[in-house]
């Protein structure tokens, strides 16, 4: 298993974007464990998120709108990537290829920053690192698959962080966690709980008000 932390000197990160890399060399793994226990025989995977920064909208986030597949994910808001695969050399290589089969992205432009602790998904049964990267020459990317992914965007970070658009969403099974809604979008569950520590630890979060609860259903009828 890879660990956790920088891949490269955060010195020669962009200035937006140092305070993530830098911080990830302390978060506590075990923190991330006991918040998503890792399922029983789990598979490795990767997710890739990759930041770029828009000319006008400033940083910005790559999000996949999954195609309504009836699967474990079907019609939810994600990161790039899935499960690794033998000639895989680490979870970086793993997140990098899924991202090109799943968005057509180049990833010549994408330098890989840092690693975050291994997350577990139990209703999937992988075993996730996520990879933080920076979009150094952003490509073309869009929904290369449509069984798999129905739509590509570049989120900004100053929608996901403004507090109108942050709730806290209630799952049918009673589990509550942080949600964010976008026009047409809906994240919740552990893409919008990675994206909520990452505004925290990039100095990007807003006060919001975690009080508001929303049932599942509602919220997403509210985005569709």
């Amino acid at each position: 298993m890879a660990e956790q932390g920088p891949l490269v000197d955060p010195a020669t990160v962009p200035d937006w974007l140092r305070q993530v890399v830098e911080a990830t060399r302390d978060l506590d793994p075990e923190m991330f464990r006991r918040v998503s226990p890792p399922p029983a025989n789990p598979r490795d995977a990767a997710v890739l998120i990759l930041f770029g920064e828009h000319e006008t909208r400033g940083p910005d986030v790559l999000l996949q709108l999954r195609a309504d597949s009836g699967g474990a994910h079907s019609g939810q808001v994600a990161f790039p990537g899935g499960s690794s695969e033998p000639d895989d050399d680490g979870p970086v290589a793993t997140a990098l290829r899924e991202a090109v089969e799943e968005t057509g992205l180049d990833p010549s432009g994408v330098r890989p920053l840092a690693l975050l602790p291994t997350l577990g998904i139990p209703v999937s049964g992988f075993h996730v690192t996520p990879v933080i990267a920076y979009w150094e020459k952003p490509s073309r990317v869009w929904a290369v698959d449509p069984a798999e992914s129905a739509a590509v965007a570049r989120v900004p970070v100053t929608e996901l962080a403004d507090p109108a658009n942050r709730f806290t969403c209630r799952h049918p099974s009673g589990f509550l966690g942080p949600a964010f809604a976008l026009p047409g979008m809906l994240v919740w569950g552990f893409t919008a709980a990675l994206l909520t520590l990452l505004l925290k630890l990039g100095g990007w979060e807003r006060p919001w008000d975690g009080s508001v609860i929303r049932d599942l259903d509602a919220a997403w009828r509210s985005v569709s």
